[in-house]
């Protein structure tokens, strides 16, 4: 049993009003293979980096038992980088810099062992990838995917075959909006299920998560938190969180989602506290635990 990951492994350089980082560990599918691992053993990333990828990195990243096979290292290559600041608004970033370098030209290839993997996360990448991921798998158990609106500007056409063949959708409540047109969110959600997906999820960052089928709605608030130090990958580690839960509970049943959707805030609460993923570093499993029944009594009546 495992969980894949398919997506970016970058470089970040980040500033916000605490402070700022260069080049540090980031990527989408880096925060979310981090954050599941927190939950599930078996975590198989596929990206891509250059020769320029720190070993310190690669250390961390196996430590957490992700099984790195699937990263593709580019001889003379560079690493995808990406630099922003969140000087106005913690809640949007305003980018400085994209270099995609190695990541322009990604072709994820899955070794033959991560071929029959039961959950496969789709991070934000170009939805062609994401359908060529799922043409490489034999029957995964659950399809998740992510997108960003990118995407859905100028590749909408090829997302909604992509999400013909997911089960749930992750994205943020901008994102819900732009793809459906609606600005309520739970029509954009009652929408988006006509695409395809079984269960969509709406991010909503300070103010937590809503999950929608046909039948069900389920709202989760966010962590209140006082000290927000850098939001990026906050989504990512939402998505890992939620999926290293799943996987772990082995049932798809609504008490389980939810279960799942509240350890993914947790984890996401975590990320937010510290730059880079330096706050996962020291996270203790006593710490998540806690963390989630703090959010447990907040939702109890």
């Amino acid at each position: 049993m495992s969980i894949l990951v398919v997506g970016s492994v970058a470089l970040d350089s980040v500033e916000t009003p605490f402070g700022k980082i260069e080049n540090a560990l980031g990527g989408s599918a880096t925060y979310f293979s981090v954050a599941a691992s927190f939950f599930y053993n078996n975590i198989y990333l596929v990206g891509v980096v250059g020769t320029d990828f720190p070993k310190e990195h690669v250390d961390f990243l196996i430590s957490q038992g992700i099984d790195l096979d699937g990263l593709e290292q580019i001889e003379d290559g560079k690493t995808f980088r990406w630099g922003g600041s969140y000087i106005n608004d913690l809640n949007a970033a305003e980018t400085h810099f994209t270099d995609l370098n190695v990541f322009s030209n990604f072709q994820p290839k899955l070794p033959k062992s991560y071929q029959n993997s039961p959950y496969v996360f789709l991070a934000n990448i170009n939805p062609e990838l994401q359908i060529n991921v799922l043409r490489q798998m034999t029957t995964p158990k659950l399809v998740v995917c992510d997108t960003m609106n990118l995407w859905i500007d100028i590749s909408q056409p090829m997302l909604l075959e992509t999400l013909k063949e997911v089960d749930i959708l992750i994205l943020n409540d901008a994102e819900a909006r732009q793809l459906t047109g609606e600005d309520n969110l739970t029509r954009a959600g009652k929408k988006i299920l006509t695409f395809g997906p079984t269960r969509v999820i709406i991010k909503k960052g300070e103010h937590g998560a809503i999950s929608l089928t046909e039948s069900t709605f389920f709202a989760a608030p966010a962590y209140p938190l006082t000290n927000v130090v850098d939001p990026t990958g906050a989504g990512d580690s939402f998505a890992g969180g939620f999926m290293g839960s799943l996987a772990t509970l082995n049932s798809f049943s609504e008490q389980s989602i939810r279960r799942s959707i509240i350890n993914g805030t947790v984890i996401a609460s975590f990320n937010v506290e510290d730059f880079s993923l330096d706050r996962q570093r020291t996270l203790t499993p006593q710490e998540i635990g806690e963390r989630f029944r703090q959010l447990e009594e907040i939702v109890r009546f």
